[in-house]
């Protein structure tokens, strides 16, 4: 039978919650913003640039989607309201599994766009590069390190994002010395720019004769994928290109090219190198990618207006303290230590169950702000 006052409270607590949420996305303002680039469109010119195309279409994309999803939230909460009040006027239950269901729904929305008004940062927006790198500790390390490139992977795919392999260093007995990937989609660089920092792996080694229990750390490093040049100007005599036979793991990764390339960043000693099956020219643009998000990060850590300002090897291979571990003996659980954020689940997290993680994050660094 229908809770009639556990119903009337989730209503009550969603109309509240979407009532902050209307002043937190300043709902009038991003219509009017909405409005005035739509209005840019329809001058003949606006279609001359196609950089600034781009840009103007990608916003308009993203405001409609905040704009629509909030629209859709307040006329779903209004029918629900009003089929509440029919179950309590008319005293009939058989609506029961109808608001249960849209109360769920609702809650999912709510959540949805509470995540969107986080991604605000001025990256958030574009695509990721992410690379892994085993800590110390050989076959053990890279075993995990492998284990968190699948798990990203499985988080991308289910939830709409494409994930292109850019560079991949096999492992020597299993697993993976280094491998650097782009995950393509919507705000992909805004949901997991939490992930950036050290993992540990707590577990019974299957490489460990005697079974005992191993700790094994790996680091993930994400970085925006930059679209715009004006963010970060290389001079072409500050990279130093080099083209290689590309490794891939037996036909697994990458088939065996002579289109690899790998670009030194001269100042500062950065490398990036890119082997996927596409053409020489392909493979430098796309390092090229990666060496600008990777000296946009150094700039903005070192507080540099230039990147001409850089000089000398300053990304060190410190590990630090670990941004989260994963425990499966000698029991199970998942923990962010910077959020507390936790699961017992292991599997379904090494599966790709990582939007807990990747809200909790979100939440946290709006909270800290």
């Amino acid at each position: 039978m229908l809770d009639i006052d556990e119903v009337s409270r989730k209503i009550s607590d969603l109309k509240i919650k979407l009532k902050d949420l209307k002043e937190s996305i300043k709902l009038e303002d991003t219509e009017k913003e909405l409005d005035n680039l739509e209005k840019k469109t329809l001058d003949p010119s606006f279609w001359e640039d196609a950089q600034t195309q781009a840009k103007v279409l990608s916003r308009i994309s993203n405001l409609k989607k905040k704009v629509t999803l909030f629209k859709d939230v307040e006329n779903d909460l209004i029918a629900l309201e009003e089929i509440f009040n029919l179950v309590i006027e008319e005293n009939d239950n058989n609506l029961e599994k109808e608001i249960l269901d849209s109360i769920k729904n609702l809650e999912n929305k709510i959540n949805e766009l509470e995540i969107s008004t986080l991604l605000s940062d001025k990256y958030d927006e574009n695509n990721a590069i992410i690379t892994i790198h085993p800590g110390a500790g050989g076959t053990e390390a890279q075993d995990w390190a492998e284990m968190l490139y699948r798990m990203y992977t499985r988080w991308a795919n289910s939830n709409g994002f494409k994930v292109e392999e850019l560079d991949y260093l096999d492992g020597e007995e299993a697993g993976l010395k280094s491998v650097t990937f782009s995950v393509t989609g919507e705000y992909a660089y805004g949901y997991l720019k939490g992930e950036h920092g050290v993992h540990r792996l707590v577990r019974i080694s299957p490489f460990d004769s005697g079974g005992r229990r191993h700790t094994s750390f790996a680091s993930v490093e994400v970085l925006p994928e930059i679209k715009d040049d004006n963010d970060v100007y290389i001079n072409p005599e500050d990279i130093k290109m080099d083209v290689y036979r590309s490794s891939g793991a037996g036909g697994q990764h990458i088939n065996k090219t002579s289109s690899a390339v790998r670009l030194t960043h001269i100042p500062t000693g950065i490398v990036v190198a890119c082997q996927t099956e596409r053409s020489q020219f392909q493979n430098k643009d796309t390092a090229m990618k990666m060496l600008k998000s990777k000296l946009l990060a150094l700039k903005e850590k070192a507080n540099k207006e230039r990147i001409e300002d850089l000089k000398g090897v300053q990304m060190d291979i410190a590990w630090g303290s670990q941004i989260r571990s994963y425990v499966f003996c000698p029991y199970t659980l998942v923990k962010d230590h910077r959020t507390n954020y936790e699961v017992g689940d292991v599997q379904g997290v090494m599966d790709g169950n990582l939007n807990g993680f990747i809200f909790a994050y979100l939440k946290y660094i709006a909270n800290k702000d």
